[in-house]
């Protein structure tokens, strides 16, 4: 069994390690710069309707401090001096690798350490179970990668790194012989998702992913792609069954039916980087006399990252063993998944094991990030989609997937069968094949970016259904209207969403619109060598991942202080404004501290865990629960697009156990309302409005006013709580104030007035059921794009002239932050649809030579700064949850686009980016 992080700190010790994590900043008592913290109410900025950016002005003039910022003078008890570090990567990944040429680093220039593969070996470091592969090519090996590292060299002084790290840039110091060829290694993942739907739209499934699970083929064959005949060698019943079903599918796609319109399409997706404005940085220090590796580190995912590094030298022979490890983490300068999961952080703990006594500082420049940054998958697809001709549904829909997932497996598993469960969109299609492979390769490392997949998949989706349109021919809007998921409908791994489903709002808006209502028109009145075309694209994307955990603390002050924990991680994605706006629902005021990246803060709830929770089975989850203080999980990386949904969830269970047992008896008292009293039970009726409670017929309560109360007689104060969401929230019942009380959380612990907090067990749990790790999504947001493109003929200079999105997102917790996230998203389609693309292999950014010379984004001039229009629908209801939107919001774009080059040039591309030489030599 996983321990709690307290009993974590003693089963660590007993290997000689102990843990503990935090927040950079958060206690000004340490002195450290009270801008690595977010200043709460006292910073608040209200815009209209009372919303406003905690972090927003700090952001923006540049205060807000990132790890990159940090030196070891600025940190308390830390030595001033910084020394710094150099990855060096191996930029060939088809020889074998034999050493690094170090004679051009003289005097000053050399490092004072330099640490191999050899030297992992010779202290007994083990790489985690998610990194699996060397961290270091040892000599005599061929990288399995380009990019992969050789080396870490370590410089006392910032003058020897800096002359160093000029004369190391074109990376001919590191050694290559014998020609060997790529390394094969085995795929990361391949699966096939198939459904068959009943007679009727009611009826059960034939069959489904959600009835038979999720299958793998065998895997006998020495190709590097799967067989994916159900009468292949080794292949298991539960597969055959699927790839029967499936080859029956692609039968009837195959048969010439006049009255079935098939189209049979290939697709393919780049690499691309996810270009966040602060590389990866970090900064180490151990310090050999007390045994302690002190950290700091911005990641997507703190827990994940602390454990790694305490795996990473758990076993570690004296005295590369720290005693005990104290991981502080800051914010981030972005991520779009790219920080998730990162092998960088081990890099850092490695670089300050070996030189101890000197804080390391590893950094890495804008060229070092795309040598050895997380990457988009490319993929390959091949579609075919049958219509009935007389009816303009869709039949059946089959495709094949193929992505490069680069030299380590990270998530390309994931991001394999959350692309394919995408692949059929908004649509309710009752005949589904979809094969997906992630292939290992030698580019650099693909993983979790925005869009996960579903970007690749929905963008072939897209462009097909708008040439299906074309071709039978129907209005491109009312098409995806006839065949759109109706919100009862299943998808197509079987289940149906379990949130709102607002299709066919967003495809009347978007017909509405003036852009696409004007389309024809403005064809007519382009001037002499200009095409114009519109697009149009809608697309629905999960968010979280049938696994995603929530910590949160509130506590209120007998003055009305209001400060909230949160684990998870703010990178630019507004989680600390949306935490203090949640809470605010419950509290009525806006936090006076927010501290996000907390690991470090929830002890009273004694958690434990066990197992994997994404693979665990029913009856071993429901032995485990008997525990009270037993969870699937504890914490998870700020990914997915949880950040809304799952980050802000515990702190606002939190809140509303304060009110509830705080502030509303104390608003009782203050009402001289007795307990028998009918209004006692009407805690529903109140409402907060201008810092106060208010009640029909009774006197508005300032909220200190109650806070003061609520600690005078000992009420609830404080609240800790965990949950967790397996595309369900887990629920539970608490004995609390003399009754059972129900809530969608799985451990709490109180304070009273000012004690301490204390766990309360619960008497009940319903965690989501283990089966719901075959749905593959039921939570979904959607979004819809129309644009239109002016292109100039004589040179393929594409200009978008207007655009407008609209989407759903429940409730919007910050509109402010929501709109910024459209907006954003919207530049990244621009980017990926016609500019940004990386060569995979030799040439691509794994030799260590790329930087924003050649690779291009979408810049302003590139953009509609004053011609985009985003529109978020309101809720349905008052009380519908927030959604995760800001994956949602790019991936239209992208189809949009390439829909309105099409209706501008006539030609359908079927790659990306579509840049202005591509579009010159088809207009030429």
């Amino acid at each position: 069994m996983r321990p709690s992080r307290r009993e974590f700190l003693k089963w660590v010790s007993a290997s000689g390690i102990a843990l503990s994590l935090s927040r950079l900043g958060s206690a000004e008592a340490a002195g450290l710069p009270p801008r690595a913290s977010l200043p709460g109410q006292g910073n608040w900025n209200p815009a209209s309707g009372g919303v406003g950016r905690i972090d927003g002005v700090a952001k923006v003039t540049g205060a807000k401090l990132y790890a990159s910022d940090f030196r070891a003078s600025d940190l308390p008890g830390w030595p001033a001096k910084t020394s710094h570090a150099i990855l060096v990567r191996a930029p060939d990944a088809t020889h074998v690798y034999t050493g690094m040429d170090l004679a051009r680093l003289s005097g000053a220039a050399k490092p004072s350490v330099v640490v191999t593969a050899a030297d992992l070996d010779r202290i007994g470091t083990r790489v985690p179970e998610f990194y699996t592969g060397d961290l270091f090519c040892p000599i005599g090996k061929t990288p399995i990668y380009m990019g992969q590292p050789v080396a870490l060299l370590i410089f006392e002084t910032f003058e020897a790194f800096d002359q160093a790290r000029l004369a190391l840039r074109d990376g001919t110091f590191v050694k290559f012989g014998e020609e060997t060829g790529p390394v094969t290694i085995a795929d990361y993942g391949a699966y096939r998702f198939t459904r068959v739907a009943g007679a009727t739209p009611d009826a059960p499934d034939v069959y489904s992913p959600l009835l038979a699970g999720w299958v793998s083929p065998g895997r006998s064959q020495k190709s590097p792609l799967p067989v994916w005949s159900p009468a292949a060698k080794d292949t298991q019943a539960p597969y055959a069954k699927a790839a029967v079903y499936g080859e029956q599918i692609r039968s009837e796609l195959a048969a010439k039916n006049p009255n079935l319109l098939v189209l049979d399409r290939e697709f393919e997706t780049q690499s691309v980087d996810p270009m966040f404005l602060e590389p990866e940085s970090g900064l180490a220090w151990y310090n050999g006399k007390s045994g302690s590796l002190e950290l700091v580190l911005g990641v997507q995912s703190p827990y994940e990252a602390a454990e790694s590094i305490a795996h990473l030298l758990g076993k570690a022979k004296a005295p590369f063993k720290p005693a005990r490890i104290n991981a502080q983490f800051t914010y981030v300068g972005g991520g779009f998944g790219g920080r998730d999961h990162t092998t960088f952080v081990l890099y850092v703990a490695l670089a300050a094991m070996f030189f101890p006594g000197h804080p390391v500082r590893l950094a890495h420049d804008r060229l070092q990030q795309f040598q050895g940054g997380i990457k988009r998958h490319a993929f390959k697809m091949r579609s075919r989609i049958g219509v009935d001709r007389s009816t303009g549904k869709i039949q059946a829909f089959a495709a094949d997937h193929v992505l490069d997932g680069g030299g380590l497996a990270n998530f390309s598993a994931n991001v394999a069968t959350c692309g394919a469960t995408a692949a059929i969109g908004i649509y309710d299609i009752p005949k589904v094949d979809v094969t997906t492979v992630a292939l290992h390769s030698r580019g650099v490392t693909a993983g979790s970016m925005r869009g996960y997949g579903t970007l690749q998949t929905m963008t072939a989706l897209e462009v097909l259904v708008d040439e299906v349109a074309a071709a039978l021919p129907l209005d491109p809007i009312e098409f995806r209207r006839r065949n759109a998921l109706r919100p009862n409908g299943r998808t197509m791994t079987g289940n149906p969403y379990i949130v709102s489903v607002r299709t066919t709002d967003i495809l009347d808006k978007l017909e509405k619109h003036p852009i696409w209502q004007q389309r024809a028109q403005r064809k007519l009145d382009a001037p002499n060598g200009t095409l114009v075309g519109t697009g149009v694209a809608c697309v629905t994307k999960d968010y979280g991942t049938g696994g995603d955990c929530s910590l949160g603390r509130v506590e209120l002050s007998p003055e009305g202080k209001v400060v909230i924990y949160c684990d998870h991680v703010e990178m630019g994605n507004g989680i600390g404004t949306a935490l203090a706006n949640r809470v605010a629902i419950h509290l009525g005021a806006v936090a006076d501290e927010v501290s996000v990246a907390r690991v470090d803060s929830y002890d009273a709830l004694g958690l434990v865990t066990s197992g994997d929770s994404y693979t665990i089975d029913q009856k071993t989850q429901d032995a485990a629960e008997k525990n009270p203080r037993w969870v699937p999980a504890i914490s998870s990386a700020t990914s997915a697009s949880i950040g809304a949904h799952v980050g802000t969830h515990s702190a606002a269970e939190a809140a509303r156990v304060i009110f509830r047992f705080g502030l509303w008896p104390a608003a009782l008292e203050l009402w001289r309302i007795a307990p028998g009293d009918p209004r006692a039970k009407d805690s529903s009726k109140a409402q907060w409005k201008d810092g106060q409670l208010v009640m029909p017929g009774l006197d508005p309560l300032p909220f200190p006013a109650l806070a003061a109360k609520a600690h005078a007689r000992n009420l609830v104060t404080g609240a800790v709580a965990h949950s967790f969401s397996r595309w369900a929230w887990s629920r539970a019942r608490f004995p609390l104030g003399g009754e059972q009380y129900r809530a969608e959380i799985d451990a709490l612990a109180v304070r009273k007035g000012n004690g301490k907090f204390a766990r309360i067990n619960r008497v009940s749990v319903k965690f989501p059921p283990t089966d719901n790790n075959r749905i593959g999504t039921a939570y979904t947001s959607m979004c819809g794009t129309v644009v239109r493109v002016e292109i100039e003929r004589a040179t393929g200079a594409l200009r978008i002239a207007k655009a407008y999105s609209v989407f759903e997102c429940g409730q919007a917790l910050v509109p402010e932050v929501v709109l910024g996230q459209a907006q954003g998203g919207f530049a990244m389609g621009v980017g990926y649809a016609l500019f940004e693309t990386l060569p995979l292999y030799e040439g691509g950014p794994g030799n260590g030579q790329w930087n924003l010379g050649q690779y291009l984004v979408a810049r302003g001039s590139d953009l509609p700064l004053h011609d985009l229009e985003i529109e978020m629908l309101p809720p349905l209801t008052p009380d519908e949850p927030p959604k995760g939107m800001a994956e949602v919001v790019m991936v239209p774009v992208v189809p949009a686009i390439l829909n309105a080059i099409f209706d501008a040039t006539g030609r359908r591309f079927q790659s990306l980016p579509v840049t202005a030489n591509l579009l010159k030599g088809v207009l030429a």
